[in-house]
């Protein structure tokens, strides 16, 4: 089985992100971060976020506010944020605390701004096929590994297994975009087992530690894993990968999916700039 490692993708990305930075003659794209409290995970990812960011020259500004801050507070911070024109590109951590409206946080946010596909606006465009919307960077992430690897989704059987925002359906949109014939499961899926062995790419987002074995995947098929689970102190995927002989290629878990995601979001926010700057 062969394994690919998220790093030879970020690397391509890397050089794509260089050429669109020469267009904006020489200046440097922002992006804010804004967090509420500081989860262990948050904290972790927006580490690696800055440090990916520094790798590439990019600048990065971390607004972070107390767990206990009002929701009208918070909205109202976050439109200052939204409106700052030195902020070319906004990351915002969800799920927010229980007592912040999310509703009226995405409502206020650009989409222009909103490099992580969370806005209406570009979650519609997502759906509609139209690719001047910013997708979701993870599940954008999926199909970049694919693209850098050669493998080509036209008329592949896909099989996305989790349905959510972040992940799930808009991946599952993104592959239809290559012309994809695109299979949609969850919990309340009858014969998930073999639904998925019917896949000749298998995408995994449900969040369940090293659940998926042989048992769910086809022979020579393909495995994506875009879970993040803790089991035994240590970071582990959807997939249980030692214990998996049907696949011809996979991601592991760490250094696969996950460090290809900062590399899109970078990707986003020089769009994003170019987009406010220079057209």
């Amino acid at each position: 089985m062969i394994l690919l490692y998220g790093a030879d993708t970020a690397q391509k990305l890397k050089e794509e992100i260089s050429e669109m930075l020469s267009e904006l003659n020489g200046y440097i794209p922002t992006l804010g971060i804004v967090r509420i409290g500081s989860n262990p995970a948050d904290i972790s990812y927006e580490k690696g976020a800055i440090k990916k960011f520094e790798s590439l020259s990019l600048k990065t500004k971390v607004f972070e506010f107390e767990e206990n801050i009002t929701s009208e507070d918070f909205v109202a911070e976050f439109k200052k944020i939204n409106e700052d024109d030195n902020i070319d590109g906004i990351l915002l951590f969800r799920p927010l605390p229980e007592h912040i409206d999310e509703k009226k946080v995405i409502d206020v946010l650009n989409e222009k701004k909103d490099l992580d596909g969370i806005s209406y606006k570009n979650i519609a465009k997502v759906f509609a096929g139209d690719i001047t919307g910013f997708a979701p960077c993870t599940a954008k992430a999926v199909i970049k590994i694919l693209e850098s690897n050669d493998i080509d989704l036209e008329g592949k059987n896909v099989v996305v297994l989790g349905r959510s925002m972040v992940i799930g359906r808009p991946v599952a949109m993104l592959a239809i975009q290559k012309n994809a014939t695109v299979t949609i499961c969850h919990s309340k899926t009858e014969n998930l087992k073999e639904v998925c062995k019917r896949a000749d790419i298998l995408i995994v987002a449900i969040g369940r530690a090293k659940m998926i074995n042989d048992e769910y995947i086809g022979k020579d098929a393909i495995v994506i894993d875009v879970g993040i689970n803790f089991a035994d102190g240590k970071l582990c995927g959807d997939v249980d990968l030692e214990n998996v002989k049907n696949a011809t290629m996979a991601t592991p878990v760490p250094k696969g999916v996950g460090a290809v995601t900062t590399s899109v979001l970078a990707g986003h926010l020089v769009i994003a700039a170019l987009q406010r700057r220079m057209y």
